[in-house]
């Protein structure tokens, strides 16, 4: 009499657990090998700088161009206090500092990274050229 009573609860705990097995399936990540995209493996990403960087920021903030936002325009440390920075990092390429005027200015930015980074290298290009001081 007992294993028929047993029977059904083995099938209930047997279905419970193949239906556990195959929800967890779904959460498990592809084994397949990720592919970047050829866009991705040229785009940068903003991280936060972290204590790691804190000889390399002081650097770079000494060398950085603007005064304002590259975003905004504002002024850097303005009425909304100090600048937002961040480390604009592409794989094989040099870190590059990025100050905000605000956190908003994050997301604008990254909808048009080439666009702001176009803007700081012209920036860069002329805090960094020379200047002919003799007139022909």
């Amino acid at each position: 009499m007992k294993t028929k009573q047993l029977l059904p609860l083995l099938a209930l705990v047997a279905g419970l657990a193949f239906n556990a097995a195959s929800a967890h399936e779904h959460d498990q990540p592809s084994t397949k090998p990720a592919v970047p995209s050829e866009a991705s493996a040229k785009e940068g990403s903003l991280v936060e700088p972290t204590a790691k960087d804190a000889a390399w920021l002081t650097r770079a903030r000494a060398d950085y161009p603007l005064k304002t936002c590259l975003v905004s325009g504002e002024e850097l440390g303005g009425s909304m206090g100090e600048a937002v920075e961040r480390i604009y990092r592409v794989a094989g390429q040099p870190d590059r500092l990025i100050r905000f005027y605000c956190k908003d200015c994050l997301t604008d930015f990254g909808k048009e990274p080439a666009k702001y980074l176009k803007l700081l290298d012209a920036a860069t290009g002329a805090k960094t050229a020379p200047t002919d001081k003799h007139s022909h």
